[in-house]
């Protein structure tokens, strides 16, 4: 007997990344656009050549060891939080989520963007304590950064889908995560192989090879189209009837298979032709 027919919801955890997942752009791209700082994806692609911190956490590292950025205090990412553009729908997302044919999904945020971003950005639409990101310590006096007090990056993201998952009781078939780059492959193996939902946001090669699903549309909506075939069961029909029962009409829905190859000539053999 399933959700639907016993009248008992079952109980998901959906956790998403935040920067380029429900959001457009990077949060270090804003904050250095509004700081008028030039060279951000140069100095995180220089991190990342020499693997100096998990990927994610670049923006982390500046902010408390490039000279740049050190003088970034709490209410700059809060601003940063106010003007980073979010995807359409993010608080009907949450709402929908809540009750989902009879499935109940907690909505969750995990990212190394900095926890204080994500919380303005979001404020009103996911509740603080169901966000984790980058969090700092700050200085009383100054109000500068003094130390990292986590990163939910890489491995990170993890340990706190972890501890989420222990906290909530739930099995590892109950996790569904949503992400769009390099930083979100070691969370998304983990999900893999706890029998849990995958999905990737963007065309990352690395990441779409591993997500079992991929969807891409620039309105957070979309992530329901997966979860709704994957563990509520419908189909294209009963999708498109759910959409319109809460007011909306899935416009363009193109499912496409997509084979990416690279072919070169094989080098002839010793003799050949001869």
């Amino acid at each position: 007997m399933d959700a639907r027919s016993s009248g008992a919801p079952k109980q998901y955890l959906l956790a998403s990344d935040f920067d380029q997942t429900l959001s457009f752009n990077d949060s270090g791209i804003v904050l250095s656009e509004m700081l008028g700082l030039s060279g951000f994806k140069d100095k995180v692609a220089g991190l990342s050549h020499v693997h100096l911190v998990q990927q994610g956490a670049e923006l982390a590292y500046l902010l408390l060891h490039d000279p740049e950025y050190r003088r970034v205090r709490k209410e700059h990412l809060v601003e940063v939080g106010r003007r980073v553009r979010l995807k359409a729908n993010i608080r009907e997302l949450s709402r929908l989520v809540e009750d989902l044919d009879g499935f109940r999904f907690g909505l969750y945020v995990i990212s190394a963007a900095p926890e204080d971003v994500i919380k303005s950005a979001l404020a009103g639409v996911v509740p603080d304590d169901h966000i984790f990101g980058t969090s700092f310590d700050y200085d009383p006096g100054s109000g500068e950064i003094r130390s990292i007090l986590r990163v939910p990056a890489g491995y990170g993201k993890v340990a706190v889908l972890e501890e989420l998952r222990a906290q909530l009781g739930l099995g590892g078939d109950r996790l569904v995560y949503v992400g769009d780059g390099s930083s979100d492959v070691h969370v998304m193996l983990h999900v893999n192989r706890l029998g849990g939902l995958t999905v990737a946001v963007s065309k990352n090669p690395y990441l779409t090879a591993i997500a079992k699903r991929t969807v891409l549309s620039d309105d957070a909506l979309s992530v329901l189209i997966p979860v709704l075939e994957e563990i509520v069961g419908l189909d294209r029909r009963g999708i498109r009837a759910h959409f319109e029962a809460q007011g909306f009409v899935l416009q363009e829905w193109d499912k496409v298979r997509t084979d990416s190859l690279t072919i070169r000539q094989a080098a002839a053999p010793t003799g050949a032709g001869a």
